[in-house]
C-alpha cells in the first residue's frame, strides 16, 4: 500500500485525558458526598450561577418569551425532522414472541427506561441543536421523564434559544446547570429525586469524562471526546467544498481532528492551501479554534487507490464521514466505521448537525468500530420473556439438567429434575449424572 501523510497530526485528543480525569474524580467524589450543596458550591465557582436550578413553568415561558417567531419556526422544523427520523427507528423495532417448540414461547419486549438526562453544552456557542437532538429522541422512544440541563450563558440563565429547543422538544425537567456538576446531579438524582437512567449529551472533555466514569451506575449513550470530521474525496471533488468543510468541523474546538483522505495529488495541495485562508476568514472565536485544531490534529492522507482510501478511512473510525467521489453507491456499499455517513457534496455535517434528521450525537475517539451514535435504541430495554406448558418443560428440562450437570453445577441440575419428578414421575429419563464430591 502506498499511503503518504502530506500533513500528520501532532497530538490526538488522548494527550488531553489525564488532567480532566484528575478534575472529574475529585468533583464526582465531593458531589457525591455533599450533595445538593456541593453542585451549587460548583455552579457558583465555575459558572456564576447562584440562582434556581430547577426551572418552573413560568421562569421558562418568561425566558423564551423574547425570541423571535422566525427562530422559534427554525428550531420547530428542526426539531420535527429529528422527531419524525427518531419515530420512523422506533417503528423499524418491534416486540415480538415466537413459538421455537410446541408450549415454548419466547418473546421480547421494548422497554425505554424511566427517566433520561439530556446534558446540552453551553460555554462559547449557543448549542440548540444538542437539546432538541437528545430530547426529541428520548421522548420518541417513549421516556416517562426526560430532564434536560445546559449552563448558564453568560451569567444569565440558559440561553433563551437553546431553553426553546428543550421545551419544544418535549423536555419534562429543566435544570439550569452545567458541566461535571450536571451530570452528578442528573446521575443522583439531585434536586428532581429522580435519578436518570441513562444520560446522553455532547459536552467538553470533564463532561465526557464524567459520563464516562458514572458508566455503569448509568448508562451512557457514547463514549465522546471532540468533534471529528474526514473527508474522502477523488478527483471529481470539489477543492473549496472539501476545504470548507474540513474548517467547518475544525472550529468546534482546539482538540478537533479533521481528516482529508484522497487519492488526488492536486486535491491534497489545493484543500491544503484552501484550509489556512479560510480559517483566517473566519470570526475571532471560531479562527482561533479552528487554527488550533487544524494545526495540532488536522491530517491529508494521500492514497493510491479507493480501497486505500477506505482502508484509512476504516481505521479512523471517524464521528463525521463525509464522501466527495464518484460511484457514491460503492462507498455506501463498503464503508463500516464511522458515526453518521454523508455522501455527495451536497449532504454535509452541518446539514446533519442541525436540521436533517438523523442524530448528531455520535461516537469519538474510534468508538464507530463498535457502536452508533445516539438513536431511539439507546432509550430502549430489549426485554425478553419465557413461557412454557408442563410438556414443552419436560422435553427441555433432562437436557438442562445434563449440560448443568457437565458444567458441575448440580443446583442447577436439581432445578430440572425437581420439575420432571412433578410433570413425569418415574418416567425413565436420563438426567446426567450427579456431581461427585
Amino acid at each position: 500500500m502506498a499511503i503518504a501523510y502530506l500533513k500528520k497530526a501532532s497530538k490526538t485528543p488522548e494527550t488531553e485525558t489525564d488532567t480532566a480525569r484528575k478534575v472529574v474524580t475529585e468533583m464526582l467524589a465531593a458531589i457525591e458526598a455533599g450533595g445538593e450543596k456541593s453542585v451549587r458550591d460548583y455552579a457558583l465557582k465555575l459558572d456564576g450561577w447562584s440562582g434556581p436550578i430547577v426551572m418552573d413553568e413560568a421562569a421558562i415561558a418568561e425566558q423564551v418569551r423574547e425570541v423571535p417567531q422566525a427562530i422559534k419556526d427554525d428550531i420547530g422544523l428542526a426539531a420535527s425532522q429529528v422527531r419524525r427520523f427518531a419515530e420512523a427507528q422506533r417503528a423499524s423495532v418491534q416486540d415480538f414472541a415466537v413459538e421455537l417448540s410446541p408450549g415454548l414461547r419466547l418473546g421480547q419486549r421494548l422497554v425505554p427506561v424511566n427517566t433520561a438526562g439530556c446534558y446540552v453544552p453551553a460555554g462559547r456557542y449557543a448549542h440548540i441543536a444538542s437539546a432538541y437532538m437528545s430530547v426529541a429522541t428520548a421522548k420518541a422512544a417513549g421516556v416517562k421523564t426526560v430532564i434536560a440541563c445546559s449552563a448558564p450563558y453568560k451569567g444569565q440563565g440558559i440561553h433563551p434559544h437553546v431553553l426553546y429547543a428543550m421545551t419544544v422538544a418535549g423536555a419534562d425537567v429543566v435544570m439550569c446547570l452545567g458541566g461535571v456538576q450536571a451530570v452528578a446531579a442528573m446521575a443522583f438524582g439531585l434536586f428532581t429525586g429522580k435519578a436518570a437512567d441513562i444520560i446522553v449529551g455532547p459536552g467538553n472533555k470533564f463532561v465526557a469524562e464524567a459520563k464516562r466514569m458514572l458508566f455503569g451506575k448509568v448508562g451512557i449513550d457514547v463514549f465522546a471526546g471532540p468533534s471529528e470530521v474526514a473527508v474522502i474525496a477523488d478527483d471529481t471533488a470539489d477543492p473549496l467544498i472539501v476545504a470548507t468543510d474540513l474548517v467547518g468541523q475544525a472550529e468546534h474546538g482546539h482538540e478537533s481532528p479533521a481528516w482529508l483522505i484522497t487519492d488526488s495529488t492536486r486535491i491534497a495541495q489545493e484543500v491544503s492551501a484552501l484550509v489556512p485562508q479560510l480559517i483566517a476568514a473566519l470570526p475571532a472565536t471560531a479562527r482561533d479554534a479552528a487554527q488550533a485544531a487544524w494545526r495540532d490534529y488536522g491530517e491529508v492522507v494521500l492514497c493510491d487507490t479507493r480501497e486505500e482510501m477506505m482502508q484509512v478511512s476504516e481505521d479512523y473510525a471517524c464521528e463525521h464521514l463525509e464522501v466527495h467521489c464518484a460511484d457514491l453507491d460503492w462507498w455506501h456499499a463498503n464503508l463500516t466505521n464511522y458515526g453518521s455517513l454523508f455522501l455527495g457534496e451536497e449532504t454535509n455535517v452541518a446539514f446533519g448537525d442541525k436540521v436533517s434528521g438523523p442524530n448528531h450525537i455520535l461516537p469519538t475517539k474510534f468508538a464507530a468500530r463498535y457502536s452508533a451514535g445516539l438513536s431511539v435504541h439507546k432509550f430502549l430495554k430489549p426485554l425478553t420473556w419465557q413461557r412454557m406448558s408442563r410438556e414443552a418443560c419436560r422435553a427441555l428440562a433432562p437436557v438442562s439438567a445434563r449440560i448443568s450437570r457437565l458444567e458441575g453445577m448440580e443446583a442447577h441440575a436439581r432445578t430440572s429434575d425437581v420439575r420432571m419428578a412433578k410433570y413425569a414421575p418415574g418416567a425413565p429419563v436420563d438426567l446426567g449424572r450427579p456431581v461427585e464430591a
